[in-house]
């Protein structure tokens, strides 16, 4: 169920920092509800998390996959080009969350 919780999160706060450029600082009315909305809901999201998982360990997942994924969305959906290194060093945020996950003896598997 955490983990759960902890991609829902995720996925608000992906939410959240697309509408952020869509908000265009904060002058268009819809994308700022949106992201105002969506930070909320991921950082609710966030203290329940932290209930049974460390602080640091939630933080690291959250936002490492957050990267990703929202660096993903831009080069899918608004052509944001990724270089070699910008995929190198999202592969390795992504090898230390499942180092975290696989070996790290911090959190209950």
């Amino acid at each position: 169920m955490v983990y759960f919780l902890l991609f829902l999160a995720i996925l608000a706060e992906v939410i959240a920092t697309t509408a952020l450029k869509a908000s265009d600082s904060f002058t268009k009315l819809g994308p700022s509800i949106v992201l105002i909305a969506g930070y909320g809901i991921s950082f609710y999201l966030l203290t329940i998390v932290m209930r049974s998982m460390p602080t640091g360990v939630t933080y690291a997942i959250w936002s490492g996959l957050g990267i990703v994924l929202i660096s993903l969305f831009g080069y899918f959906f608004t052509n944001e080009k990724l270089d070699f290194a910008a995929c190198l060093g999202m592969s390795l945020i992504v090898i230390g969350v499942v180092v975290i996950n696989v070996f790290s003896k911090t959190i209950a598997h």
